[in-house]
C-alpha cells in the first residue's frame, strides 16, 4: 500500500491524520480504539469531536467541539453521528476522504454536503467493540484505489470488511448486519423467557442461552460452514433439535425474519430520501 500523502492520496501509518466526528459516541470510540491498536493511525494524528461531554479516558491527542477544526486538521474524516444529527452538520471537507458510518445517507448527498468527490458509505455494527463487526462499504466514483485500500485497512481493524456492488446492497445490509447482535439477542431473549416459563432460574436460563449463542458463533466462525448445511445436519438427525426447528418454521419463523428485514430495508431507504 502506498503510504505517501500526495495528490490527495493517503495511506496508513506515520503521518496519516484521521478525524472522527462523533468520536465520543460508542461506535466512533470503538473504531478509534481499533485503529490505534492496529497502528492505522498514531495517537497524535487522531482527532475526535464531541457535543457535550468529553470522555474521561480518551485515545486521541486532540479533542474538540468544532467539527470544522477537526476536518481541517485531518486527511480522512469519519462521520459517526446519527442520520438525524447529520442534517445540521455543516463542514467543508473539500479534497478529503469522507467515510460515513450513517444509515441511509446516499453517496451523492455526502459529496454535495461536504464538497468532496471522495466519499464512502459504510456500516459497521456493535460487534466492532470486540473486533467482530461485518462492515460492508461502497465508494463514490471519485474514490481512488489507494483510498479503497485505506478503507479496507481501517475496517479490518474491527472485523471483516467487504466492498459491495451497489447502494441498494448497503441499504439491505443496514438491516441485516448493521443490526449486529440485536437479532441473535432477540432469539436469545425468546429462548431465555421460555426457559424461565419452564421453571428455570433467570440466572441459569441466561447463562445457558448466552453460552449457546456464543458457542454457535464461534463454531460458525471456525468451521465457516453455510448455515443451511448446519440446519440440515440437525434435520437429518431427526432428534429433538429437528422437532424444534420444524415447529418454529411451522409457526412462521422464516416469514417473521423476512418481514423484519424488509421493514429495516424500507426504513433505511426512507432515511436516505429525507436526508
Amino acid at each position: 500500500m502506498d503510504t505517501t500523502r500526495n495528490e490527495g492520496k493517503v495511506g496508513t501509518g506515520t503521518g496519516l491524520r484521521i478525524g472522527v466526528i462523533g468520536g465520543a459516541g460508542w461506535l466512533g470510540g470503538a473504531l478509534a480504539g481499533a485503529m490505534l491498536d492496529a497502528g492505522v493511525v498514531e495517537p497524535q494524528n487522531l482527532s475526535l469531536s464531541y457535543r457535550s461531554r468529553r470522555p474521561d479516558h480518551s485515545p486521541a491527542s486532540f479533542w474538540t467541539t468544532d467539527n470544522q477544526a477537526l476536518t481541517d486538521r485531518s486527511d480522512v474524516v469519519i462521520l459517526s453521528v446519527r442520520p438525524a444529527d447529520w442534517t445540521g452538520l455543516k463542514v467543508n471537507a473539500e479534497g478529503k476522504l469522507v467515510i460515513s458510518l450513517m444509515a441511509g445517507i446516499r453517496l451523492s448527498a455526502l459529496c454535495d454536503r461536504h464538497q468532496t468527490t471522495r466519499a464512502v458509505r459504510t456500516l459497521p455494527n456493535a460487534a466492532a467493540e470486540v473486533r467482530r463487526s461485518y462492515t460492508p462499504w461502497i465508494a463514490a466514483d471519485g474514490v481512488e484505489a489507494a483510498d479503497k485500500d485505506l478503507v479496507g485497512a481501517i475496517f479490518d481493524t474491527c472485523g471483516v470488511q467487504e466492498e459491495v456492488r451497489t447502494e441498494a446492497d448497503i441499504d439491505y445490509l443496514t438491516g441485516l448486519t448493521g443490526s449486529g447482535p440485536a437479532f441473535p439477542a432477540l432469539l436469545a431473549e425468546a429462548m431465555m423467557l421460555d426457559a424461565m416459563r419452564h421453571g428455570l432460574d433467570r440466572q441459569v436460563a441466561q447463562r445457558a442461552v448466552n453460552t449457546l449463542i456464543i458457542g454457535a458463533g464461534r463454531l460458525l466462525e471456525q468451521r465457516d460452514d453455510c448455515p443451511t448445511d448446519t440446519v440440515q445436519t440437525f434435520l437429518d438427525y431427526r432428534g429433538t433439535t429437528a422437532a424444534a426447528i420444524e415447529e418454529m418454521r411451522e409457526a412462521g419463523l422464516d416469514t417473521a425474519v423476512s418481514r423484519g428485514l424488509t421493514a429495516a430495508f424500507q426504513k433505511t431507504v426512507s432515511m436516505g430520501e429525507t436526508s
